[in-house]
């Protein structure tokens, strides 16, 4: 595995980790398992994302791609489901912990990887 996959999964399970203190109806056991969740998400985002969104293109195109949170939500969702010690209460509190995740590892991409 190369270096930056390794740092970008740690850092993703940083954000992970982080949000779920601030999110309220998120929880995370331990960073091992943000970690897991981390890479779950990868996997969820790279193969089950596109087809949702493929499929919610009309309701996107709508929405002026504001749909795009509920379907980072419902991958979140997904990530939550499979993962054991990693809850959330539902749709509201996943698409708000997306937003949060999302701006959290970009900062710590941004500071990390630069």
């Amino acid at each position: 595995m190369k270096k930056g996959f390794l740092t970008k999964l740690i850092l993703n399970a940083a954000a992970i980790y982080l949000t779920a203190s601030f999110v309220k109806g998120v929880e995370i056991r331990d960073f091992i398992t943000a970690l897991v969740a981390a890479l779950i998400l990868g996997i969820v985002n790279a193969l089950i994302r596109p087809i949702f969104l493929l499929f919610s293109l009309p309701i996107n195109l709508m929405t002026l791609g504001l749909f795009t949170f509920v379907i980072n939500g419902l991958m979140l969702l997904i990530v939550a489901s499979i993962t054991k010690g990693f809850f959330i209460a539902g749709l509201g509190s996943a698409i708000i912990a997306s937003i949060i995740i999302s701006v959290v590892s970009a900062i710590l991409s941004f500071l990390f990887l630069e």
